[in-house]
């Protein structure tokens, strides 16, 4: 299997369809002032990767969907994606992983589901040829969507339908040492049936819980009930070794009428609170010894996103630095800041880091003067 850093449990996804975002040499000055040392992104964007290099940030890069039937085709399409977009950055790019398609399995383009192994086949294949096998990961984040059921997490099981896609993807990424990634999201469970789920339980606060009397295990929040039923649904299907990692998960800062529980409170308790969760590098109920993983989504907001109004509100931070609301994160410009004292990501990255620390210093001083 791929070489990561093992102790790492937290990281983020910075997506980027949005018009206003900041240049990727400003978001790199903004993770590393976070201490985000892991990130995604969902497409293999050169200016993303060079600004990375040598920042020491690891980084998993995306396969668009798009691209899937073209890369399933042949070995040598593979092999020139793989040297144009991974090889010729490394290593002072830490590129760590190549996610092939992004919930592919229980969605709507069913084409796409005969694609996707061989895709990835492919893409490991050029990994291998290139001696990368080892560096670079090959998996392929799912959605919920995979599953026929979940609660309690016990009876998870994935869809007869896609199972006879699903398991043949599990053997491959078995035999190659990938953990299972899935996208799993608390907020939307919450959303589609705000009435008998509590919100409590949903947000890692006090709560009754709920007992599985399979395994005779009680989950206080629905997040590690989450990731245990895709174990479940692992072990039913044969693979009780391989490990679960969380590729999405977050909460909505703001949504539609309709968005049950969207707003900037639950959202800033959710990320505050996983984010302890993590800390801890603790397993699950079911698997123990199994660190739970997590990348949270998102960075930013985005403006361009269509659908809901929730999906263009998961940042954790704002465009011009500053934090969206506090989960413990220190944000490169104060968030209640006036225009005038306001630096931009620019300055603050050509100036270096003397300066900033000269200018937070200034700027706590005139806050205690006004």
């Amino acid at each position: 299997s791929a070489k990561h850093s093992v102790t790492w449990t937290y990281g983020v996804n910075y997506g980027r369809i949005a018009n206003n975002l900041p240049q990727p040499e400003s978001v790199v000055t903004l993770l590393k002032a976070a201490k985000i040392n892991h990130i995604r992104i969902y497409d293999a964007d050169h200016g993303v990767l060079q600004a990375l290099k040598g920042s020491g940030i690891e980084i998993i890069i995306g396969l668009p969907n798009e691209y899937l039937k073209e890369i399933s085709i042949g070995e040598d399409r593979a092999m020139n994606w793989v040297q144009e977009n991974v090889q010729a950055f490394l290593p002072d790019t830490r590129i760590r992983g190549i996610a092939v398609g992004n919930e592919i399995l229980g969605g709507t383009t069913i084409e796409l589901w005969e694609v996707l192994l061989p895709a990835a086949k492919n893409v490991y294949s050029a990994l291998y040829r290139l001696g990368l096998q080892h560096t670079v990961e090959v998996s392929s984040p799912h959605s919920e969507a995979v599953f026929a059921n979940s609660f309690p997490p016990s009876a998870c099981i994935f869809r007869p339908d896609v199972a006879p896609f699903m398991k043949p993807l599990l053997e491959f990424f078995s035999q190659i040492g990938s953990p299972f990634y899935i996208n799993a999201y608390p907020f939307l469970a919450y959303k589609n049936d705000p009435q008998h789920i509590d919100i409590n339980y949903a947000l890692f606060k006090d709560n009754r819980g709920i007992y599985d009397a399979k395994t005779k295990l009680h989950y206080d929040n629905m997040f590690e009930a989450q990731v245990d039923a895709a174990y479940a649904a692992l072990d039913k299907a044969g693979f009780s070794k391989m490990q679960v990692i969380v590729s999405e998960t977050g909460w909505a800062s703001r949504g539609d009428p309709d968005e049950a529980g969207a707003n900037v409170k639950n959202a800033r308790t959710y990320n505050r609170n996983l984010r302890k969760l993590l800390a801890k590098k603790k397993g699950t109920p079911f698997r123990p010894k199994m660190v739970i993983k997590a990348y949270v989504f998102a960075l930013f907001n985005e403006n361009l996103k269509p659908g809901p109004t929730s999906e263009r509100n998961f940042g954790l931070f704002k465009p011009d630095g500053s934090i969206a609301y506090d989960v413990g994160f220190t944000g490169l410009v104060p968030s209640a800041a006036p225009p005038s004292i306001l630096v931009s990501f620019k300055e603050i990255a050509g100036q270096g880091w003397l300066r900033w620390s000269y200018l937070l210093v200034s700027t706590a001083w005139a806050v205690v003067l006004l």
